[in-house]
């Protein structure tokens, strides 16, 4: 036989004639594919999520903080980018993972090529993995600390990144609001974005709120204004004083990553001194994680964590089920919760806390993103909720 013949009946390999990115996993996994966006390399957490749409929105979400993020649906690209669809001025991801190449925008409202926006951001991305194995691998086994890398030349040092992958110490314990928080008080302008005018002024204000910014996203910010909040933004770090000075009406504990154990420690006796003040109080995901602290309960790291737009949970009071857009690896334990906190929302998928209230006080909180960006807008009721909160109070 012949080499050419040899040649021709040889096995096709799924591999790329060179590998141009990695991904390194702290066991030594090694998953090779072509790489997107800019050069270069990020260690973090390994998470995926289940959006069909977003994905501009999901890379810019300071909940995503120390965090490479797997996308499920194979065709990202096809609505491209823009500078309207983003949640925060500094990304936070660390990179992406994705089955096929990045495709053509088709999206009026595009500007540029997703493509092109991550290396804008310089943000790593590799195509060509099997996504729904590593999904599989990550609902199994839970969520991998690794690297992805990605050089146009095809070399890498895997041992080096080996061990960079194993020495990163992960998000048990780490404060990462810190890093993604504003780092100064400022004030909010703006509402929601409207397809015949872009992003609208701030409905007439009625009430003034403090947002606590622990990691929020823009269109938080928007649906509180849209509401009729008049919002002033103040860093993770603000003391009691710092908040209370701006004599709100009531107070935002906004969203934001990493470890709510570790944010606490300075978060927390804020929050409580908060409580006392018998303020109306809103808060969504880390937000709603440390309000549970404040109140005595305890929080946990998940094995593979929520992240899509397409979670189903479920009103503990109206029996109505909301489809809902989450981001979190940590929860509140339920058994945890001291009496005078009430269970309001529980997942569907594996019954976790999802919603909280004090029966005492107007507070309360929920786990997921009821401002959607992406998804569905089933929950924006929560905002008006935490307007009458103030309402009733004033």
């Amino acid at each position: 036989m012949t080499a050419a013949t040899k040649s021709a009946h040889a096995p096709a390999s799924d591999e790329p004639p060179i590998a141009t990115a990695i991904i390194v996993l702290a066991d030594g996994t090694v998953l090779k594919g072509r790489g997107l966006g800019a050069e270069g390399k990020a260690v973090g957490e390994i998470c995926f999520n289940t959006s069909m749409t977003g994905y501009q929105e999901i890379m810019t979400d300071p909940s995503y903080a120390g965090q490479i993020i797997t996308f499920t649906f194979p065709h990202v690209g096809n609505v491209g980018a823009n500078p309207e669809d983003v949640e925060t001025r500094t990304v936070a991801a660390r990179g992406a993972i994705l089955n096929l190449d990045i495709t053509e925008p088709s999206s009026w409202r595009a500007t540029q090529g997703f493509d092109a926006w991550l290396k804008a951001n310089n943000l790593f991305a590799i195509a060509g993995i099997d996504t729904r194995a590593l999904t599989h691998r990550i609902r199994d086994a839970g969520a991998p600390n690794g690297v992805i890398a990605y050089a146009k030349d095809g070399k890498f040092d895997i041992p080096a990144l080996v061990k960079q992958a194993k020495a990163w110490p992960g998000l048990d314990g780490m404060d990462l609001a810190k890093d993604v928080t504003c780092r100064q008080t400022y004030h909010w302008e703006g509402g929601l974005w409207a397809l015949n005018g872009g992003y609208q002024k701030s409905a007439p204000a009625k009430f003034k709120v403090v947002a606590i910014d622990y990691g929020a996203k823009d269109n938080i910010l928007r649906c509180l204004a849209d509401a009729g909040c008049d919002v002033t933004v103040v860093p993770a770090t603000a003391s009691t004083d710092d908040v209370l000075r701006h004599k709100p009406d009531g107070i935002f504990l906004s969203n934001g990553p990493g470890d709510p154990a570790a944010t606490g420690e300075y978060a927390v006796p804020v929050i409580k001194d908060l409580i006392a003040k018998d303020l109306p109080i809103f808060g969504i995901c880390l937000g709603h994680q440390m309000l549970a602290l404040a109140l005595g309960g305890k929080t946990s790291k998940m094995h593979r964590g929520h992240r899509g737009a397409n979670h189903p949970v479920k009103d503990l009071h109206t029996g109505k089920v909301e489809i809902t857009s989450q981001n979190h690896g940590f929860e509140v334990m339920a058994e945890s919760l001291p009496a005078d906190v009430e269970i309001t929302h529980r997942s569907l998928f594996d019954n976790c806390v999802e919603g909280l209230a004090l029966k005492s006080k107007p507070v309360f909180s929920v786990q997921y993103h009821p401002e959607a960006s992406p998804g569905p807008q089933d929950s924006h009721y929560l905002f008006h909720r935490f307007v009458e909160n103030m309402a009733k109070r004033k």
